[in-house]
């Protein structure tokens, strides 16, 4: 659904842009260049609202604060990478690379730990194309979910979180680790709720890695609507609710992302979890933090070490 959704942003906004050009080019090419570039570049001004609410809200928080130049660089990096995922890998290829559940020629898995990825709002599996392209080759498997319906309840995850550890855990005979961004870490928190209301062990999963998670909810969460949106709201019923009932030994099993340049999940400390390994990314946007270079690689390690 939500490739869908995003095939038809990408394809409008191609046709504004076409149909702006073909009317404006004999007017001025000067109007039909600005006309371009205000489409392309749209979502760079809302992404500069965010970071000035971010550069407001984060001096409160205890989170070492970034300052103007390094909010400038997460902006840039930001206005970069968000219209590659979601107006290119997510709607044109999110099948691009496919889940790998079975063994190439020569390659033993048995006894090699997979990976089960979850992604976040408004995204689906192909935002995770450049980690899954990382995993081939390595003897790893992996499964990437699509977290359906787009709009819904975080709690209606559940049930397609639960099939894919199941799946990877066939594969490899054992417990996979569960790298997620965003509310995915929400997502695999209520799965482990439920995991544990229905009698089964936390050691169904062998660590969980969240890259720039509202595990206290965010700020800009009071501007939404939709179910899981607002279940992501600061102080909410659904977020107490959710930690009234997680022990320390859970939260050893995660590993916290979190970052001062966060322009989604912010104030910046809220991305952490006590008694978790909570690691800062100085500088880094929300989008981009879950591609950057030291995150991925420190992931990474992490399974290797499992092994």
């Amino acid at each position: 659904m939500l490739a869908r959704l995003q095939k038809i942003l990408a394809l409008t906004m191609l046709l504004l842009g076409i149909g702006w050009v073909a009317w404006a080019l004999p007017v001025s090419m000067a109007l039909a260049l600005t006309g371009v570039l205000v489409l392309a570049l749209g979502h760079a001004v809302f992404l500069a609202i965010e970071f000035v609410m971010v550069y407001v809200v984060n001096r409160r928080d205890s989170v070492p604060y970034a300052g103007f130049i390094a909010m400038v660089r997460a902006w840039v990096g930001e206005c970069i990478m968000a219209p590659r995922v979601f107006l290119w890998r997510q709607p044109f290829r999110s099948h691009a690379v496919p889940d790998s559940l079975a063994a190439d020629a020569g390659v033993d898995i048995k006894g090699r730990r997979g990976v089960v990825f979850v992604h976040g709002f408004v995204c689906n599996r192909g935002f995770w194309n450049p980690w899954m392209q990382q995993l081939k080759g390595r003897g790893h498997v992996y499964l990437a979910v699509n977290l359906e319906p787009v709009f819904g309840s975080i709690h209606e995850y559940i049930p397609q979180i639960d099939a894919a550890v199941v799946q990877v855990t066939q594969a490899t005979g054992l417990p996979p680790m569960v790298i997620c961004h965003s509310m995915g870490g929400l997502a695999v928190r209520a799965w482990l709720r439920a995991n544990h209301a229905a009698g089964q062990p936390d050691s169904r999963v062998h660590h969980i890695v969240t890259i720039g998670s509202p595990h206290h909810g965010t700020w800009l969460s009071r501007f939404a609507f939709s179910a899981n949106g607002t279940q992501m709201r600061r102080q909410g019923a659904w977020l107490e609710t959710l930690a009234r009932d997680e022990s320390a030994s859970r939260m050893q099993r995660f590993t916290c992302f979190y970052s001062n340049c966060d322009n989604i999940v912010f104030p910046a400390s809220t991305a952490m979890l006590p008694g978790a390994d909570n690691r800062l990314v100085r500088g880094a946007a929300h989008v981009d933090m879950a591609f950057d270079e030291s995150v991925m690689r420190q992931s990474l390690a992490m399974l290797e070490s499992a092994t």
